[in-house]
């Protein structure tokens, strides 16, 4: 049960099937989370921080097992999912769309602080916090989009 939910319910392993290796898992974890924020998009924005608290629960207790000596594996992607729940919350339009994309890039790329330094974390922690790091940069720039448009 923890690889299926910290797998992203098995979306994190397609990757490996198409092309051996992992790369791309969490790309496709975000997209998963994308099209399931898809659909409470216009609910209110407690709605959208509770799917958020969910799944950061989900991904600190399934990705616990696979957490050993800082340990990362590519094909949990759960935690991509809560990143990205948590960059769309009030958000809609553009903005989502924005905030989205700035979230799957500050998690890529690790260059913005507090990303690199919350991956370093021990455990499920550090799995988990530096998608939610680059998750509240995405929210912050989707924000950002709303007031200037």
């Amino acid at each position: 049960m923890h690889r299926f939910v910290a797998s992203g319910f098995s979306v994190g392993l397609i990757p490996s099937k198409l092309w051996g290796s992992d790369n791309g898992a969490g790309t496709f974890g975000s997209a998963l989370a994308a099209l399931l924020a898809l659909l409470w998009l216009h609910r209110p924005w407690w709605v959208h921080a509770g799917v958020f608290v969910v799944f950061l629960a989900l991904s600190l207790w399934s990705s616990r097992p696979f957490a050993d000596d800082h340990a990362d594996p590519g094909w949990i992607v759960i935690d991509e999912m809560a990143g990205t729940f948590i960059a769309v919350i009030g958000l809609a339009g553009w903005p989502w769309l924005i905030a989205v994309v700035v979230a799957r890039l500050a998690d890529i790329f690790k260059v913005l602080p507090g990303v690199p330094q919350a991956e370093r974390l021990p455990g499920a922690v550090g799995i988990t916090t530096d998608d939610v790091v680059a998750g509240l940069y995405g929210l912050a720039a989707g924000w950002l989009a709303m007031a200037i448009m």
